[in-house]
């Protein structure tokens, strides 16, 4: 008989989300915004502190598309951005119709890499199409080297966007991320670490930025008895119901990102000592929530590979996933310029992300690991 499937990264119920939805139904607060919202908003900044504010969005797309607006970034403009990352840290470039430039990943963390991203910044720079913004990813949760790539930012002067998608609950020398730039953006996907269903936030220490993004983010509509409009606006505010899915799930993110890191430790200690497995570790100062545990798989010979381990889990009923394949490798992306070398490439030809969920149990952990281990047999 089948076992149950095992997901990759499945929602992890609280216990009190249900209270606030059923509060936002019998106050009838079913419409987008409302006190959930408000709510949602204030427990975000005050989880990540450095006097911040936030605005809650449908999703952490819309969060980076409401960040390229107010940075300024319109047609023809240049923005670079980590090619090793999910689409939609890529799309909301094209949305404003610039050029993507694409930079590859550094070793250490798997996110951009400075050394690349100044070189991109030059060489645009000496053809007169000084890049409008750059997008810094922390992938899987592991902070960027976010101490050089904020430095090139304010060298040359260009809008950093800062996308935290999957690192709520990461630091990087004790301030979280998200915090490190103008514009950071969350995700609260059902995927990740905590949960609204769908939506995400923008965040900043700029209170004039935040009430800009909700101007924004509904409809941009002026202040009259009319509906009247001077600006191009977007239906991204977060909906009341959603927002009181993440309260309560505001309320565990400690523990949620305690038992992530948790998996990760379990996977670590039962596979490092395969032949060919590694880990990403986390450097000095940086502490990840480790979203999604992520393993590399050497191509020596008469050792399982990336995709033999995947379909063997996949058999198994269990989900696993191929890390991120880049962003110009993909056929959307294709013309799309590119700075660096085969970091992100060689990443995404031997990674994999294993099951992760808060949800999991050792009896689960020790199933994924029984059957790697089986193939190494």
């Amino acid at each position: 008989m089948m076992q149950p499937k095992m997901w990759l990264s499945s929602p992890h119920m609280g216990g009190t989300e249900q209270d606030f939805v059923n509060e936002a139904f019998e106050t009838n607060w079913v419409a987008p915004l409302g006190p959930n919202v408000d709510g949602f908003e204030k427990d975000i900044a005050s989880f990540l502190g450095n006097n911040v504010h936030v605005a809650a969005l449908t999703s952490g797309t819309a969060a980076i598309h409401l960040a390229l607006v107010q940075a300024g970034v319109t047609q023809g403009d240049v923005v670079l951005c980590q090619s090793f990352t999910f689409s939609a840290s890529a799309n909301p470039i094209v949305y404003q119709g610039a050029m993507p430039v694409f930079i590859d990943s550094e070793a250490t963390t798997w996110n951009m890499d400075p050394n690349y991203l100044e070189d991109a910044i030059q060489h645009y720079i000496a053809k007169g199409q000084k890049p409008k913004a750059v997008i810094v990813v922390h992938l899987y949760g592991m902070p960027a080297n976010m101490q050089a790539i904020t430095a090139l930012a304010a060298k040359y002067e260009i809008t950093l966007i800062e996308d935290a998608a999957e690192a709520l609950g990461s630091s990087l020398h004790g301030q979280p991320m998200g915090t490190f730039s103008q514009y950071g953006v969350l995700s609260f996907n059902g995927n990740k670490i905590i949960t609204t269903s769908g939506g995400g936030a923008l965040v900043s220490a700029s209170a004039e930025t935040i009430a800009t993004t909700k101007f924004l983010a509904t409809q941009a509509r002026d202040a009259a008895p009319h509906y009247q409009h001077s600006h191009i606006g977007f239906n991204y505010r977060m909906s009341n119901i959603s927002a009181g899915i993440g309260r309560g799930q505001m309320q565990v993110l400690p523990q949620r990102v305690q038992q992530r890191r948790a998996n990760h430790a379990f996977y670590q200690r039962h596979l490092s000592t395969l032949p060919c497995i590694s880990f990403l570790e986390e450097p000095t100062g940086y502490y990840s929530n480790r979203w999604l545990t992520t393993i590399l798989c050497s191509q020596a010979a008469n050792t399982p590979d990336r995709e033999s381990i995947r379909l063997q889990l996949d058999a198994q009923n269990i989900e696993s996933r191929p890390l991120w394949k880049p962003m110009h490798l993909q056929p959307v992306f294709q013309n799309a310029p590119y700075f660096g070398g085969n970091v992100a490439e060689q990443l995404f030809a031997n990674g994999l992300c294993l099951p992760s969920g808060s949800n999991l149990t050792t009896a689960d952990l020790d199933r994924v690991i029984g059957i790697i281990k089986n193939l190494y047999q």
